[in-house]
């Protein structure tokens, strides 16, 4: 029988080199500025969001891919009698998960297909595509994968630190007063998704790269106890300085098999804003 193929949308914030390595599929979001809709990573690039927001004072809204560009998405499969399973953004905060269901209704491609809620976003969602992977290359079937994902995800740990408040507060996800205290005061929050939402965790001070290293060091036992297979080092545009600090501070963890290093899409760097960096793994 041949192997489940794995698919996601952009949001899992996965690497061109790391699609192509692991033969996945990828559907975008749509980010829309001044009325006009681009396709994410591939129309638009987080360094034009960021100049339009900086200009505009505002943040570009995100959408589910439409429903005629799913169907297109998953017409070849069904027709070519693959099965397949696709990841999507937690639907706490998209629909893109339900659009996929109804083209699969609409294709009549309910037998053989899945729709996996990852509760996450970013490579949340891509930790738990690259364990699809491997489970899809190790030979299991299409019910064997989604039982042990649907298993797993409740062990993402997904978390990054913001460098600004600034487009949290544009997209109505803190008031201005708190992110005018927050910049003036330097604090930058740690944003965790749990069940499928956002939250604040924790909030440090300092300056950016202080931070970050203070961040990822509070996490040291938490990695030590992580699935070795693969971590996360995701960011939105921030200083190589920084992201090679952390790289090798994982790496003198020795522990684990492969650190991946992955720039955020348009659609998390939207909300997001520049400057801000994760650590994401799967706990044991």
């Amino acid at each position: 029988m041949a192997r489940v193929r794995i698919l996601a949308d952009s949001t899992c914030d996965l690497s061109m080199e790391l699609r192509q390595q692991f033969d996945i599929s990828i559907i975008p979001l749509n980010i829309v500025m001044d009325d006009q809709s681009f396709r994410d990573g591939e129309s638009i690039t987080p360094e034009e969001i960021y100049a339009w927001s900086d200009e505009t004072h505002m943040t570009p809204k995100t959408a589910a891919p439409g429903l005629s560009d799913a169907i297109a998405f998953l017409r070849p499969l069904q027709e070519a009698g693959e099965e397949a399973i696709f990841f999507g953004i937690s639907e706490q905060m998209s629909v893109t998960c339900q659009v996929l269901r109804l083209a699969a209704e609409e294709l009549s491609y309910e037998e053989g297909f899945a729709v996996i809620d990852s509760e996450s976003l970013s490579t949340g969602i891509g930790l738990l595509v690259l364990y699809a992977t491997r489970c899809a290359a190790a030979g299991d079937s299409l019910s064997e994968i989604v039982e042990k994902v649907e298993t797993l995800k409740k062990k993402v740990r997904a978390s990054f630190v913001v460098d600004t408040l600034t487009y949290l507060q544009r997209g109505g996800r803190c008031s201005s007063v708190t992110a005018l205290l927050g910049n003036t005061l330097r604090l930058k929050p740690k944003i965790v998704v749990e069940n499928g939402k956002m939250g604040v965790s924790k909030k440090y001070r300092g300056s950016r790269k202080k931070t970050v290293m203070q961040y990822v060091k509070d996490m040291e036992e938490e990695l030590l106890f992580a699935m070795p297979e693969c971590v996360f080092i995701t960011h939105s545009g921030i200083e190589e300085e920084i992201v090679s600090e952390v790289f090798s501070y994982l790496q003198g963890l020795s522990y684990f098999q492969n650190i991946y290093v992955t720039r955020a899409g348009g659609v998390v760097s939207s909300h997001c804003g520049a400057g801000t960096l994760g650590v994401l793994f799967i706990a044991k």
